[in-house]
């Protein structure tokens, strides 16, 4: 559909080369950030993490589970969702189970953490990057300082949600053990020895360590992105080679998004957003905004998040009319399973754990959640006085 818009003529070749010059750098930052986070789950820096998350919650499934929502939270904000979908929800299910804890709430946290917590910076969402572009390239602190009070309310919602509904689960107790060396990976014959997993684990906490606080520098995210990959690579291009796989690069998503950035785009040249903006309203008072928030929420359970931004982005023309609407793109697709890709991914995790959600449960819960997130997400904005 991309391609008939460009053969089509409806998109011109000087609106090709400027949504090329929008989303180039974009694209690039997720895949940089991809091989990053995949090269530091490899060397065990996840794992490692939520291994000592156990030890510290000191036997308390509620401390534990309190403890790795922090840790969802904090891999959301600086690593994107789809980091903690992909590689925490495995870590997660595994110290759970480990532990003989009931994986739901852990689960359940997770995925919606990866969602509603993903709106503190730029680089935590895709939306967000595209947000930023669209406020004359807001430095980060600008952004965190849109949209802090939002974000807040995003993350402690659903704990509280799950915290009340799960509470005789998070009452139990588990058996603390001493924490346990991360062991080398026996299927992978010399190239992983004992001495080069802690290399490898240390050279991976490194780079996250200089990595994270320059992506919010200010500096075009895809340049420390990119740096730290080729950083990470060179390590395990001489320790462990084998990981160094194309499959490494998301093509999937890349493609995926490519076509869809076309797509949308021809249809706000067509006029969807004039249709759409009945539905979402013009103002900046509270109604206009929970309008415009639960128009961007409605979108993304319908279609998916980074359609319904793309589709609404145009009837937010002021920072907190933005910042209501991506409210409703991040912290509101959290009731069908294609709202957001973090939450398929994260499905797909649980099912090759032999973890079974049913969809019509998680779309219960959430119908309950989302409104509740949302409207309090657009209220801590509206609060705040942005």
């Amino acid at each position: 559909m991309g391609a008939e818009a460009i053969a089509t003529g409806t998109l011109s070749f000087t609106e090709l080369t400027a949504l090329v010059d929008r989303v180039a750098p974009i694209l690039l930052f997720v895949v940089a950030m991809t091989v990053v986070t995949e090269l530091c789950s490899e060397a065990g820096v996840f794992l490692w993490t939520a291994r000592r998350l156990r030890y510290w919650g000191r036997g308390s499934s509620l401390l534990l589970w309190l403890l790795l929502a922090v840790f969802a939270t904090l891999s959301t904000v600086f690593l994107s969702l789809d980091t903690t979908a992909v590689l925490l929800t495995p870590v997660v299910v595994s110290v759970t189970r480990q532990a003989g804890l009931p994986v739901l709430p852990f689960a359940l946290a997770t995925v919606w953490l990866a969602n509603t917590a993903s709106l503190l910076l730029p680089i935590s969402n895709l939306t967000n990057l595209l947000a930023q572009h669209s406020l004359g390239g807001i430095t980060p602190g600008g952004f965190a300082g849109l949209m802090w009070a939002p974000s807040l309310a995003a993350v402690v919602v659903p704990l509280l949600f799950i915290g009340i509904v799960f509470r005789r689960d998070l009452r139990n107790r588990y058996s603390r053990i001493p924490v346990v060396r991360i062991r080398p990976d026996q299927s992978a014959g010399t190239e992983s020895r004992p001495a080069a997993d802690r290399v490898l684990l240390v050279c991976s906490a490194v780079v996250l360590a200089l990595l994270l606080p320059a992506l919010v520098s200010g500096l075009p995210v895809w340049i420390p992105a990119s740096g730290g990959a080729v950083a990470l690579g060179a390590v395990f291009a001489f320790l462990r080679p084998r990981v160094l796989k194309v499959s490494l690069i998301p093509w999937s998503l890349v493609l995926f998004a490519s076509g869809l950035f076309l797509v949308m785009e021809a249809a706000r040249h067509l006029g969807a957003p004039e249709l759409l903006g009945q539905l979402a309203g013009q103002g900046q008072g509270f109604m206009d905004l929970v309008r415009l928030a639960a128009a961007g929420a409605a979108g993304s359970n319908v279609l998916n998040n980074l359609p319904a931004y793309l589709l609404a982005e145009p009837l937010a023309r002021s920072p907190v009319r933005m910042a209501a609407l991506l409210i409703g793109v991040n912290a509101g697709p959290i009731i069908t399973p294609w709202a957001s890709l973090a939450t398929l991914l994260w499905h797909d995790r649980l099912k090759r754990m032999n973890v079974l959600i049913s969809w019509k449960g998680y779309a219960l819960f959430g119908l309950i959640v989302a409104p509740l997130t949302v409207l309090a997400a657009v209220g801590a904005l509206a609060a705040t006085g942005q």
